[in-house]
């Protein structure tokens, strides 16, 4: 593959991906198409050479614009997307026009084309599991999964998942399709948990806790993720969906109060805010069949390494997100979180 599309490739985990392949496959040219929401971000891909990384800035519902880039690539993979489940609870409507139109709209010329499609979509298409028992007994998701989308913006990416596969079986696309638990590490917006937290005490402002705090997230290292889908788009089988997950799971009582540890604060030093309404209570990844089928495995094991790598970029690049900072707690506010 030397020419591929990367749709959300300003945004945190597709610029992630971005920085991987041009460090580890040198032979392959990057055109990323993003809008620039306030979730993208030019500065994401500074210093990628531009004999090698292309940005287009648009629309991925923009039929004219897709047709154009999809007729000289050899792949497409899919980030872009409406990702933040309090902002689909406040605002439905561009999680249906850009999840669910924008991957019709590049589906249709993939299938035009016969451009190698990948799909990236998320563990919360599958709703939540139950937590743990008394003994750590507990459920995973696994590729077998039903569906049971409990957010506009998990529904969105259930519809988009479906529509994939419709497509192969209908119109034999060549597309796969990766699920992932949550993600963690540089270039995420502040909006998100763990950097909104990081960023919270580098601000001096308390960080906030949802609720009891009981929620599990199975977390990823995002270089882990970005590693997994070049092994899928180079070696996975048309037409299957692989699970990505590290067994990172953590409940977010005990994620905030390692970055408050880490950071040097008192263990106790949070304010409790309201829970989210419809809150997933776990989520668990069995990535089984991505481990044996393709080989691949996580490098960031130690989840406590990896969020100081984390809390290190953030404390090192306040220029990235310092500006954003007061208008994104001012949101939360408005909603008494």
């Amino acid at each position: 593959m030397k020419n591929i599309i990367v749709t959300g490739g300003a945004g945190f985990i597709g610029s992630n991906f971005v920085h991987y392949v041009v460090k580890n496959h040198p032979e392959v040219h990057i055109t990323v198409l993003d809008k620039l929401t306030y979730a993208g971000n030019r500065a994401n891909l500074a210093g990628l050479p531009k004999d090698r990384v292309e940005l287009v800035v648009g629309d991925i519902k923009d039929a004219p614009l897709v047709d154009k880039l999809v007729s000289k690539a050899d792949a497409v993979v899919h980030y872009a997307a409406e990702s933040h489940n309090d902002n689909s609870l406040i605002d439905p409507s561009p999680f249906i026009q850009t999840n669910i139109v924008g991957t019709y709209t590049l589906l249709e010329a993939c299938r035009k084309y016969n451009v190698r499609f990948h799909h990236i979509s998320t563990d919360e298409v599958y709703g939540d599991l139950p937590l743990r028992d008394k003994d750590g007994n507990g459920d995973k998701f696994t590729p077998e999964s039903r569906y049971n989308p409990s957010s506009p913006y998990s529904s969105s990416k259930a519809s988009s998942d479906l529509l994939v596969r419709a497509w192969v079986r209908s119109f034999g696309l060549q597309a796969t399709i990766s699920n992932c638990s949550n993600n963690y590490g540089p270039y995420q917006h502040i909006e998100k948990f763990i950097p909104r937290q990081i960023t919270n005490i580098l601000s001096g402002i308390r960080p906030k806790l949802y609720g009891s705090g009981k929620n599990v997230r199975d977390w990823i290292h995002t270089n882990d993720h970005s590693r997994a889908v070049w092994t899928i788009l180079t070696k996975g089988k048309i037409g299957e969906t692989y699970l990505i997950g590290a067994n990172g799971e953590k409940n977010n009582k005990e994620v905030l109060e390692l970055i408050i540890e880490l950071m040097g604060k008192p263990s106790d030093d949070y304010e409790l805010v309201k829970d989210r309404p419809g809150h997933d209570m776990r989520y668990a990844i069995d990535s089984t069949k991505l481990r044996e089928e393709l080989g691949w495995k996580p490098e960031y094991t130690d989840f406590r390494t990896g969020l100081q790598h984390t809390i290190d970029w953030y404390t090192e690049h306040e220029d990235w997100w310092k500006a954003e900072k007061a208008e994104v707690e001012a949101k939360y506010a408005k909603n008494g979180q």
